[in-house]
């Protein structure tokens, strides 16, 4: 995999809702890109035949009964969301077409964020 660039860390920002001075840029660069390359070489293990784990050491996992319970109301899950839309958490659009590399339609009712 190629290195990342300046767009894609300033991207990733965006998305992570951070600012970044542009010597912090280069520095993320170069970090992000290393993580990317790390991740490449572990994807690359052969794990036929390992055993999936939720741990590095041997546990037994308490688990508790699987039984229902009443849910949240309405206002309990979304009443301190910092923007909704009657009983909807309203979230910024963030994913783009592949075709035209232009912004897929908005929910209904949901205004487009200027980037």
């Amino acid at each position: 995999m190629a290195a990342l660039t300046r767009e894609d860390v300033l991207a990733i920002a965006r998305l992570a809702r951070l600012h970044l001075e542009p010597e912090e840029v280069a520095r993320l660069r170069g970090e992000l890109s290393a993580i990317l390359e790390h991740m490449e070489r572990l994807a690359a293990v052969d794990t036929a035949g390992v055993e999936p784990m939720t741990h590095a050491v041997p546990m037994e996992l308490r688990l508790r009964a699987d039984q229902a319970e009443a849910p949240l109301s309405v206002e309990d899950a979304v009443g301190q969301a910092p923007d909704r839309d009657g009983d909807l958490f309203r979230v910024p659009h963030i994913l783009k077409t592949a075709a035209a590399g232009s912004s897929a339609a908005p929910a209904a009712g949901a205004e487009e964020e200027e980037a």
